[in-house]
């Protein structure tokens, strides 16, 4: 039933058909019009099921929108089978099965038709239509916004999907559309969609936003061609690629993405020129799967949201970017599993707050004319079966320049490492690599640092204005003999000396002629010492102290009796262990690393210093020194800088005892991708692979300690005990006090002694309280009361000078 009636205008010259017309019904009206005729719908809602069949012009007033709704109760409000023009109308469709606007044949034109409705699809192009719509919109919280299927087409301009209960744009079954200036958002689903073998989809100037799941899904052969698009604020990832899909985009900006900014698995591919990708929360790029393949030319990916890699390569997946951009992210390029690959070339890597670039588990990466900026690590090739290429690439301002681990075996040629913080070149656990033609410059540690006989090659090099020296080789194992290490070829440094290698290790490496340098060649490793190099200067040698008197300084500490008596029976097993194997006998394995737990001042520190000694009289260790350090000592801020501090830290305990306090640290409960992992990590190893060099002593307090270790058993197993120091009590920080007394000639006059012992009762025993800390800032604090006192005279006795009386003690807070 109409509300208004239907004008019919004739454009026809047969003078037996009416010109014009007035119908009451618009079923009426297309059944009287011929093709080429107008139909003028007044203002009203019509509740009638339209079928165009004739290439008429069907449109409602005009300066009018809105005022003339179609609005049946089920069905297709408005079907088109011809090639007509259908303009000013609003069409609200009531049946979820079926669309609100179904195009089926012909070239129609749509143009600022309004869609509301809450069926399958808003607007339905389907079979060989291929219609143009211009300015229309769509508001269909049901169902698909626009779906175009079945081998149809079409251009669509300057159209809006309001919103959508699923895909914004479904592309399927063949269909090609082309999208031009449109915008689909508040979708439920994917912003646009293609999926099906031959279908294509075309968007040009078009904005994707507000959408709850992908902006862009491409899949099952699939494709699409993106150009000048804008893709934001989606909830799932912002380009979903898949199952043998290609896309193209080109002048695009993919930004405000909470997940993965581009996304393909697959065997899909994706080309990507002059397009900008910001603001992800996961990966920038996400590329998985054999013969998945993406291409970057002229793009930028930057502004990283969460904590994830830039761009992300695995699963035998392949990555090319060309003069592209990767700045202010957490990882520049992950290349991951054996297969995978990435070719970089004439790049900037910048502003990576962890590693420029890694490759791991046997991938593949090429870096050719790149330059990696204000990175940690610049270039980090991890293990076995990882490798790849850097060629003539400059490396600035990072924390390590390039790092090569556990057999991974890079070439690294004509690349240039300037002014790293830590190191400009560092192999270790048994990495290889060539480096042909590479300079350092500037390092604020070592220019080369190759460790634990590393097979790497070094040819032609060199190395200027390093802070600790150009070249470091330190030892290869525990017992020195291995005869794997590092090749130096025809290298040259601005240093005198040149790199220290590992005495033990005697072979030589053969080395190519070399040509002098302006400051002198490196020195090849010999076998024999140059006869006229002079000899070293050794430095003071303290003799060292027999068991017996370590163990009566131990005995003379104030209390720990139970610290004694362990640290003794420990002695003792070690001992008697020696003479069994000088005997011929077989000798129980002791376990020398201890964890000491307890309170501050305690007297673990001293303990460790004594335990050193003792092993040191008894031959176990070669020096027994003390090197003490904290978290702040082995964690560094980067990815592989805190391998780095580990590692140096173990070689300055080496031979001796490396106490770590307050191990805890370095596990904290709420850790994250905290590098405290990396220093136990690091330290397990080395403990493993120099198990007769070094003891290591982890302390802390007792609760704290115990979680530590229950929650890193790798640690836990290499340690033979715990030893308990418990807080000192009044009688022993009393002592303690005369001690210091003694020692500084000072006495402590009648009742002062019990006053003291009052005053360690009395003191509060919370987490401050320092034990035998406490009891030597007492007696400091009594002495500064003293010297007030005592100043005030105006010549005082001997007695006055030397006795500290009850008064003379600090007042309790």
């Amino acid at each position: 039933m109409a509300q208004g009636t239907v004008q019919v205008t004739h454009t026809g010259t047969s003078r037996w058909r009416r010109r014009t017309g007035e119908y009451a019904s618009l079923a009426a009206a297309l059944e009287a019009a011929a093709e080429g005729d107008v139909l003028t719908v007044a203002p009203g809602t019509y509740r009638e099921n339209l079928v165009v069949q004739r290439a008429v012009t069907l449109r409602g007033p005009e300066n009018s929108p809105g005022s003339v709704r179609i609005a049946p109760v089920d069905g297709v409000p408005l079907t088109v089978r011809a090639s007509a023009v259908v303009q000013d109308l609003l069409v609200e469709g009531q049946d979820a099965a079926a669309p609100a606007v179904l195009v089926e044949e012909g070239t129609p034109e749509l143009r600022d038709v309004r869609v509301v409705t809450r069926s399958a699809a808003g607007i339905e192009v389907r079979g060989s239509a291929r219609p143009t719509v211009r300015r229309c919109a769509v508001d269909n919280p049901a169902g698909i916004g626009i779906a175009v299927l079945d081998g149809a087409g079409g251009v669509f301009e300057e159209c809006e999907v309001v919103a959508a209960g699923q895909a914004g744009v479904a592309v399927r079954g063949g269909a090609h559309p082309r999208l031009e200036r449109c915008r689909i958002h508040h979708t439920s689903g994917s912003g646009l969609s293609a999926t099906g073998e031959n279908s294509a989809l075309e968007a040009v100037g078009c904005e994707v936003y507000e959408v709850r799941g992908s902006g862009v899904q491409v899949t099952g052969r699939a494709t699409a061609h993106l150009t000048d698009c804008d893709v934001h604020r989606t909830t799932a990832d912002g380009v979903t690629l898949d199952t043998d899909a290609v896309l193209t985009l080109a002048d695009c900006r993919i930004h405000d993405i909470p997940e993965n900014a581009v996304d393909l698995r697959s065997r899909s591919v994706l080309t990507l020129t002059r397009t900008t990708v910001r603001q992800f929360g996961r990966n920038g790029l996400s590329v998985w799967d054999p013969g998945t393949r993406v291409d970057a030319n002229q793009c930028e990916i930057f502004d990283s949201t969460g904590d994830y890699p830039a761009v992300w390569v695995s699963d035998g997946a392949t990555a090319v970017l060309d003069s592209c951009r990767v700045h202010d992210v957490p990882d520049a390029l992950f290349v991951l599993d054996r297969g995978s690959r990435a070719d970089v070339v004439d790049s900037d890597l910048s502003q990576v707050r962890n590693t420029a670039v890694s490759v791991s588990d046997g991938a593949t990466a090429q870096l050719d004319d790149c330059r990696i900026r204000d990175a940690a690590t610049g270039a980090w090739f991890r293990d076995h079966g990882s490798g790849g290429t850097l060629s003539n690439c400059t490396l600035d301002g990072t924390q390590t320049g390039v790092i090569v681990t556990k057999g991974a075996d890079p070439t690294v040629e004509r690349c240039t490492v300037d002014s790293p913080a830590e190191a400009g070149v560092y192999v270790s656990a048994g990495g290889r690599g060539s480096f042909l033609n590479c300079r350092v410059t500037g390092s604020g540690g070592y220019g080369f640092h190759v460790i634990d006989g590393s097979r790497t090659t070094l040819r032609k090099c060199r190395t200027e204005r390093c802070a600790r020296g150009g070249y470091e080789f330190a030892d290869s194992g525990a017992d020195g003999a291995s005869t794997a290490g590092p090749v130096v070829e025809d290298c040259t440094s601005d240093e005198s000396g040149g790199p220290r290698t590992p005495a033990a290790r005697e072979t030589a490496v053969q080395t190519a002629a070399r040509t002098p340098g302006l400051l002198g060649p490196v020195p090849a490793q010999r076998t024999e010492p140059e006869p006229s190099a002079p000899a070293p200067v050794a430095e003071p040698v303290q003799q060292a102290r027999s068991s017996k008197d370590v163990l009566g300084e131990l005995d003379a500490l104030v209390g720990l009796e139970s610290v004694k008596r362990e640290v003794r029976a420990l002695t003792d097993m070690i001992e008697v262990g020696r003479r069994r194997q000088q005997a011929g006998l077989k000798a129980a394995s002791v376990k020398r690393h201890l964890v000491f737990t307890g309170s501050p001042g305690t007297g673990k520190t001293t303990v460790a210093r004594l335990y050193g000694e003792i092993l040191a009289s008894l031959g176990v260790l070669e020096k027994g020194h003390l090197v003490e350090v904290s978290r702040v000592d082995l964690v560094g801020e980067h990815i592989g800088s805190t391998a780095i501090r580990t590692q140096e830290a173990f070689d300055k305990a080496r031979g001796g005892v490396l106490f770590i306090d307050e191990a805890y640290a370095l596990s904290p409960e709420d850790a994250g991708r905290d590098f405290g992992k990396e220093a136990i990590d690091t330290l397990v190893k080395l403990m493993e692979d120099h198990r007769d060099a070094v003891v290591v002593i982890v302390a802390g307090y007792t609760a704290e300690m115990e979680r530590f270790l229950s929650i890193n058993p790798g640690v836990a197993s290499r340690f033979s005990r715990t030893i308990t120091f418990s807080d000192y009590g009044p009688e022993d920080l009393l002592r303690i006090v005369e001690q210091q007394a003694e020692e500084h000639e000072y006495r402590l006059a009648p009742g002062a002694k019990e006053a003291l012992e009052k005053y360690f009762t009395e003191l509060p025993k919370g987490p401050a309280f320092g034990n035998g800390r406490t009891a030597r800032q007492t007696f400091e604090a009594m002495v500064e009361r003293h010297a007030s006192r005592v100043a005030q005279l105006k010549e005082p006795s001997t007695d006055d000078l030397t006795l500290l009386y009850a008064e003379d003690l600090p007042e309790l807070v």
